[in-house]
């Protein structure tokens, strides 16, 4: 079996799953299908809004399934007349068991973390907002309990001590595009050989970290039970998105649902603003706020944004 001659199903729906189908296609692996989010209505015109993934995969003339519910008959049906070999996942939702036990050589998920910590929806964001100080991306065979399967191959990449989680997504991307190629090579060439695929269960460990999905009330910072340490890698690992937020009372002035994006600690201080900086005291030392933006306005840095209230 060659990789033009193994039928390839993906499945996924964010810019983070666009990096390794394009490596996939232009590479000339198989796939014959992809498997994204139904469109959805956004912005103030609710115009209909295609998914990063079908966004690609209608580029390239690949077809594309949509399916409100992924045990539906129809989608089912569907999905089975492509006759896949394998499935790929990336950032998509749980899958129904009969879903992922189709093909007859799996499926495989690529996952934002170093499993089994940041098993979840959101692992890039928690992993910097729990100040780690590496990651990486673990490819792992599907089973009935969510991101628990046994693992094939597992990357290691360092955190910077200031780096966003913006950052770090990018990093990951890229490193996902080789990911996929080694499994799926991995796995061809154990089928060439007919022998299983070699697979490591998880460790356990005695604490997991969750990484479940972020809401906009996870967002808000509390400088008053947060040290400024933990400020500074709560704001990291929103930035960009989906941002820290606080309320911010300035010269008597409100702004509501401020966006923080960068902070540096400070080792104390009370809560200041002149026409360069503003300072915030946390639980335990302070911070100095960088970079934010306020509704109706664009992103900036605090003097901008200072100079512009005065």
């Amino acid at each position: 079996m060659t990789k033009r001659d193994l039928r390839i199903v993906y499945l996924g729906t964010p810019e983070f799953a666009v990096a390794s189908l394009r490596t996939l296609v232009e590479g000339g692996y198989n796939v014959v299908a992809v498997v994204t989010m139904p469109d959805k209505p956004a912005g103030r015109g609710h115009q209909v809004q295609y998914s990063d993934v079908k966004k690609y995969a209608l580029e390239v003339g690949l077809p594309v399934l949509q399916p409100e519910k992924l045990k539906d008959e129809a989608f089912i049906e569907e999905l089975r007349s492509y006759h896949a070999d394998l499935q790929i996942v990336v950032a998509f939702r749980m899958l129904p068991e009969v879903v992922w036990t189709m093909p007859r050589l799996g499926t495989f998920n690529i996952h934002g973390s170093l499993l089994p910590q940041y098993r979840g929806a959101a692992p890039i964001n928690w992993a910097v907002m729990n100040g780690d100080r590496e990651t990486g991306l673990t490819t792992f065979m599907l089973k009935h309990e969510i991101d628990t399967g046994n693992m094939i191959l597992q990357e290691r990449i360092p955190i910077g001590e200031d780096e966003n989680v913006g950052s770090v997504h990018d990093r990951l991307m890229e490193l996902s595009k080789e990911m996929v190629t080694r499994t799926v090579d991995l796995i061809i060439d154990c089928e060439n050989k007919g022998i299983a695929v070699p697979t490591t269960p998880q460790p356990e460990v005695a604490e997991l970290r969750p990484a479940p999905k972020i809401f906009k009330e996870d967002c808000e910072i509390h400088f008053d039970r947060m040290t400024a340490e933990q400020v500074h890698n709560f704001v990291r690992g929103l930035s960009p998105y989906p941002a820290a937020w606080t309320n911010l009372n300035i010269n008597g002035n409100i702004f509501e649902n401020a966006k923080i994006f960068a902070v540096e600690t400070m080792d104390n201080g009370q809560w200041t603003m002149d026409k360069s900086s503003i300072i915030v005291p946390c639980k335990e030392g302070a911070v100095r706020i960088l970079e934010l933006q306020v509704p109706g306005k664009k992103r900036m840095d605090a003097r901008s944004f200072l100079n512009g209230i005065h």
